[in-house]
């Protein structure tokens, strides 16, 4: 099996999602499930997910996209009215079934289960002191590093349990928990994953990593979960604690340029309008002469109606997407492999033939999409074709939860402006500039650049390149 884009995009990283009915009769897990539906572009590897009825925990979890692993009466068979459930992209952990989320832990005569987005950076050294403490890993992932420090803390309670975990961890993390008669949530003390909170038309509480998994369910955006911050979701409503590790916050900024559905609201900041923000910014830092303007579906598709609008160029449909390619098909000849971005994007000869095309991408990670791209723009009759990114250069690696190639495999690292054009085929190239990036986010220095400009808000670990 491989993927259809080679590994051209970044991956996205996880989703997670947690439910608490104050009414015990209301069974969590539909509502588990259509989040999960919503959040579906975080993750395609596996999913699952845990309920707790009167802190009794089942789980359900598989390989492949939500609609294939919860099938028949797998549903309806998990019971509880608190649920949590995640979708997985691997960024630390193979790819098997035993690594899929979320985790349920027994420990003396309770139960814990836990659905982690993000990365640890210090999960290794983590891991070796456990090992030697006695504990037992059943998988590869850095999660159960994290519960495994709440199991061992639970005599001082939930709480001050969770408090010395957060002291002692050091990454991206945006977690939902449920253990005996609560839903937990926790986000790193740099904001750097998203989690946000909602309330449902009965009263209850929802966690997850995107608004729009709330919308899915008909729940309410209250807020997003702050930096650092603690949420205790029980009978007696939602309660909050901060962390004495709180720093500045330093969001993923890619969340807004890729990661996130445009219809999730962000910390505040649509993404959908951060993305059109961008494309105008783009067009006034790179004007061209040209036809028409096209997106590269689906993220691209707001930067380049932006781009068309700041530029008075038309925008038009060039490109058609396939949605049912999946992530992965089986394994064709080298030939057909050379030629697998056929099978997920096609160029709409009507709108681009012998015309001037500016198209728009989200991204340049290793550069053999965007090569494809413009050959099959040329191949459908484009006189010129003008290409846009919505993004910087990637030139550095990230630690946090999404999976960069080695940095010797971004083509941003590697490569001038004008050798990736060259590489790529386009007559032009440019990309939007941090500057033009940051302001397309609303400002400020709330942002995590490190994919662009090596900044990182922690010591990382070295990596072999």
């Amino acid at each position: 099996m491989i993927d259809l884009f080679d590994k051209d995009k970044l991956e996205e990283e996880c989703g997670v999602y947690g439910i608490y009915n104050r009414e015990k009769e209301i069974e969590s897990a539909q509502f588990v499930y259509y989040g999960l539906y919503a959040l579906q572009h975080r993750g395609q590897e596996s999913a699952g997910i845990a309920t707790n009825k009167d802190g009794k925990i089942q789980q359900h979890k598989g390989m492949g996209l939500v609609s294939e692993i919860f099938r028949g009466n797998s549903i309806n068979e998990l019971e509880g009215n608190i649920g949590i459930g995640h979708v997985r992209y691997s960024t630390t952990g193979e790819s098997h079934i035993e690594n899929a989320q979320p985790l349920v832990v027994n420990y003396k005569n309770s139960q814990i289960a836990l659905a982690h987005n993000g990365n640890l950076v210090n999960a290794r050294a983590l891991r070796e002191m456990l090992e030697d403490n006695g504990v037992v890993f059943q998988t590869t992932i850095d999660s159960e590093v994290i519960v495994n420090l709440i199991a061992r803390g639970l005599k001082n309670g939930i709480v001050e349990s969770i408090k010395r975990m957060v002291e002692i961890i050091k990454g991206a993390y945006a977690l939902v928990i449920t253990t005996e008669d609560k839903l937990i949530g926790i986000r790193d003390p740099h904001g750097l994953r998203p989690l946000c909170l909602g309330k449902t038309k009965t009263g209850g509480y929802v966690l997850a990593s995107e608004s729009c998994a709330l919308d899915s369910i008909g729940a309410k955006l209250i807020r997003d979960i702050d930096p650092g911050e603690i949420v205790i979701i029980d009978q007696n409503g939602v309660k909050s604690y901060s962390q004495n590790n709180w720093v500045k916050k330093r969001l993923c900024i890619f969340e807004l340029i890729y990661f996130a559905r445009p219809d999730s609201v962000i910390d505040g900041i649509s993404v959908y309008l951060s993305r059109h923000n961008a494309g105008k910014i783009l067009a006034a830092e790179s004007m061209v002469n040209a036809d028409v303007v096209i997106g590269v579906p689906d993220s691209g598709i707001p930067a380049a109606i932006g781009f068309a609008e700041a530029s008075g160029i038309p925008f038009g449909i060039g490109l058609i997407k396939n949605k049912y390619t999946g992530r992965t098909f089986i394994q064709p000849s080298q030939e057909l492999r050379e030629e697998g971005v056929r099978l997920k994007l096609n160029a709409l000869k009507e709108n681009v033939q012998g015309k001037r095309v500016v198209i728009v991408d989200d991204s340049i990670v290793r550069g053999t999409t965007s090569k494809h791209l413009v050959e099959l723009l040329r191949e459908a009759g484009a006189t010129e074709v003008h290409f846009r990114v919505s993004s910087p250069p990637v030139a550095h690696t990230c630690h946090f939860g999404i999976d960069t190639p080695y940095r010797k495999h971004l083509v941003g690292a590697m490569k001038t402006v004008e050798e990736i054009r060259d590489m790529i085929g386009a007559d032009t190239l440019a990309f939007i500039s941090v500057e033009g990036l940051v302001e397309s986010v609303g400002g400020g220095t709330t942002y995590c650049r490190a994919c662009f400009d090596g900044d990182y808000p922690m010591e990382v670990p070295v990596m072999e390149e």
